[in-house]
């Protein structure tokens, strides 16, 4: 597993498919939406096939070797 990388968001959670964007980790929205699917994306450990899915601070989301901390944005 690689190093986690920070991923700060300024609302109290995001949708998974939108962290996914916002990290750089696919480059838009079909490619999140079938990374999803095809269940390549856990969340805290767990796979999750819903793009919609809210992820919030704390929450650790990984796919294919990237591990995303979610993390509030500073204000």
């Amino acid at each position: 597993m690689s190093t986690p990388v920070d991923v700060p968001i300024r609302d109290a959670s995001i949708r998974l498919g939108q962290l996914l964007k916002l990290a750089g980790v696919v480059d838009d929205g079909a490619m999140a939406r079938e990374v999803v699917e095809r269940g390549l994306v856990a969340v805290n450990g767990e796979v999750d096939t819903r793009r919609g899915r809210q992820v919030r601070p704390g929450d650790v989301v990984t796919l294919e070797g990237a591990t995303l901390h979610v993390t509030a944005a500073a204000t």
